[in-house]
This record gives structure tokens, sequence and C-alpha cells, in this order.
């Protein structure tokens, strides 16, 4: 009798367990010079390239996706300074994209925040440029009809622990240490 009931709870943990594969993802970022000036910040985009959600019981309890670097994409300029800066980013000044064409972040753990606006705190690992460092930022989550709703608040992250560094130390010091980012996803 003790088997069945253990097998039972075995199965009923194995059908509350599911994978949810993320439809839309939208990875905006913004970073800053230290100076002060009509060009003091750049913002734009990140695809994700592919994604998935572990849920047990409608919460997430993991989660990867892979972030396509040479997606990059500066959306405050436009025309021939775009190209420049998107090709500066890519290259050894920033990603170096041909040699680190993605990066992946792993949610290790969702939990409740007490913030009202965004009341999950996700914390995961960021690996970007063959480096690995922990990530948190408030999110908030939500699920409607089977479908997951995903909206991170603002957060910030410090470049240089993943060596995604201007490659001069005298350029490096105009640009600030701080990369915002904001995720917004669906899965289903």
């Amino acid at each position: 009798m003790k088997k069945l009931a253990l097998a039972f709870v075995m199965l009923s943990a194995v059908a509350t367990a599911q994978t949810k594969k993320v439809l839309t993802s939208d990875i905006n970022w913004w970073g800053y010079k230290v100076a002060k000036t009509e060009s003091s910040s750049h913002y734009g985009d990140l695809k994700v390239k592919e994604g998935n959600v572990q849920m047990k019981n409608n919460a997430i309890t993991g989660g990867t996706f892979v972030l396509d670097m040479n997606s990059i994409n500066a959306t405050d300029v436009t025309g021939t300074t775009q190209q420049k800066l998107n090709g500066h980013l890519k290259n050894g000044d920033f990603f170096e994209t041909d040699k680190y064409p993605t990066a992946v972040f792993k949610i290790s753990s969702v939990k409740k925040s007490g913030n009202a606006a965004f009341p999950h705190l996700v914390t995961g690992t960021l690996n970007a440029k063959g480096k690995t460092n922990e990530v948190s930022f408030p999110a908030k989550i939500a699920m409607n009809k089977g479908v997951l709703t995903f909206s991170s608040d603002k957060f910030s992250i410090d470049r240089q622990k993943w060596d995604i560094a201007y490659q001069s130390s005298m350029k490096d010091v105009v640009v600030k240490d701080d990369i915002d980012l904001q995720i917004n996803f669906t899965a289903k």
C-alpha cells in the first residue's frame, strides 16, 4: 500500500510539472556615458533566440533563455549612425559577437518580493562572454488561459563582471559600468 501511495505522489508531481516555450519576447537595454551630453545614452533591443520556462502548480521553478547577441540593436539612432553603433557593440569593443554569438540566462528561483507593482524577485545566472554571474530583478508574473506573461521592472547589471569593456582604458572611463535592462515575454 505504501508503494502505491508513493507512486501516486510521484505521478501527481510529474503531472503538475510542465515546460512552457517562449512565444514572444522583448528585451530592452540602456547604456550611459559618464558625461551628460546630447548623446549621453543609447538604448535598444535584443532578441531571445529560444527559451523555455519550467512550471509547477502555475509557479515558475526554472527557465533557460538563449539570447542572440548578434541581434543587439540601437533604436535611438538611425541610418549610418545606427549601423556604426551596432557594429561597435558587436565587435571586440563590447560583446565580441563573432566569438560569443549567444548569452544564456538561467532562472534558479522566483520568490515573493513584497513589492506591490512587481511582486516577484527572479534570481538566476547570466553567462555572457564566457563569464557567469548571478542576477536578480523584480518582475510581474501572471497566468491567463494557459499563457504565462512576464514583465520585469527596469534593473541594472554591471557590465564589467562579464568583461564587457570598451577595449581602451581611456575610452572605458567615459562609459558607465551599469547597463539597464527590462524583460518582457509570453510563454505557452
